[in-house]
Parts: structure tokens; sequence; C-alpha cells
């Protein structure tokens, strides 16, 4: 076949593309397993925090079998997950919470004590936020501000937890500062609080603590 030909390039062409494919779906498929893996742990991890338990990659899987007792799933088309802690010997629920921010996917987990009300602890985390501003809702300073908080008033209404600018209020509902110069990340949180909170009443109004 004559290599300075056209054909000799296209078929050249051809099969390299073809090995670099294969070799690519090749250490996709011995990667995933590990990438799965690294994920759920992540996931432990963010979860953990939520009740202020520390954990690295190493401690979060057997942190996470001592402190999460039970999972279930409040009874609605997406199945949003309710994580049953013991803290210091006292039960905590930690509620997944899904929005949008500037850039992307923002996310969540805000921890209740028993009395399905009271603010715990929290911990979020975002796809792509700008560094130095929407970022910052990932820090521990920012979900440090929930603590104590109520997501129901005085008169059991559910009101969720605003965010507001630094220095502002807003009545009748608890409130915690955004971030300075992440508007638009805090309005996602805000927004992300609300309707992920809110799908989640019927269970924190339940009396019964069933399985």
């Amino acid at each position: 076949m004559n290599k300075e030909g056209n054909t000799y390039t296209l078929l050249y062409a051809s099969i390299l593309v073809t090995l670099v494919a294969v070799g690519l779906a090749f250490t996709a498929e011995v990667l995933h397993p590990q990438q799965s893996k690294n994920e759920a742990i992540d996931k432990m991890q963010q979860i953990l925090a939520a009740v202020n338990v520390p954990a690295n990659q190493s401690t979060a899987e057997a942190l996470y079998q001592q402190t999460i007792v039970s999972t279930r799933f409040v009874d609605n088309e997406e199945q949003h997950p309710v994580f049953e802690a013991l803290v210091g010997g006292q039960k905590k629920y930690i509620l997944a919470l899904r929005g949008t921010g500037l850039w992307g996917p923002i996310w969540g987990y805000l921890a209740l004590n028993d009395d399905k009300n009271t603010v715990f602890g929290a911990s979020f985390g975002h796809a792509g936020e700008t560094p130095g501003l929407g970022a910052e809702i990932a820090l521990p300073p920012f979900a440090a501000r929930f603590a104590g908080k109520k997501i129901f008033n005085a008169e059991a209404k559910f009101t969720s937890i605003a965010i507001v600018k630094p220095g502002k209020s807003v009545p009748n509902k608890d409130y915690v500062d955004g971030i300075s110069g992440g508007t638009i990340t805090s309005r996602g949180v805000d927004a992300m609080l609300y309707a992920s909170l809110e799908v989640y009443v019927p269970f924190l109004n339940s009396e019964a603590d069933e399985k």
C-alpha cells in the first residue's frame, strides 16, 4: 500500500482513533468502581459534616456506620432521604437539599434536633460557584450560621430559613446572612432551602417516628 496516499492516511487514522477509543473505554471501566467509591465517601463526609462529625477519606465509612442509624425516604416521586443519626446519644434528622446556584448545581444537608425544627448543623456543596464569592457556601463559617435556627415559626407554620444580604433582616422567620458578593448563589441557597425542606413538612409534622 502506498504510504503516501490518502487511503493509507485514512486507514491509519481510523485504526489510531479506534485504539484510543478502546483504551479510554477500558480505562473508564477499570476506574469506575473506585470513582463510585470516592463519590460515596464524599457523600458520607458531607452528611457527617451536617452533624459536626469531622471525617476524612480513611475514616468516613466507619464514622458513618457509627453515626447514621437508619435511612428512610419521604413518600414522594423523588424519594427525598432522611438520615437518622445519633450524636452524643441524641437523635438528629438529616435532610437532603438540592438546588441551583449561579453556575450550576448546589446541594447540602441540614440536620435537625429531635424536635424536627431546630437546626443542629449544616453542610453545603457546589459544582462550580465562583471561588472567593459563591463558593464560600461550602466552607464551615457559612454552615455554622444555621445552628439554632428554626424552620417553623412560633405558630408551627413552616417558614424555612431565609438567606439575606448581610445587615438586612426579614420578619416572622429565622434568617442568616448570605455571602458578600455572592448574591445569586445566596438566592439559590434560599430557594433550595425552601423548596427542599417543604417536601419534608409532612414527615416533620408527624408525631410517630415510623420506620
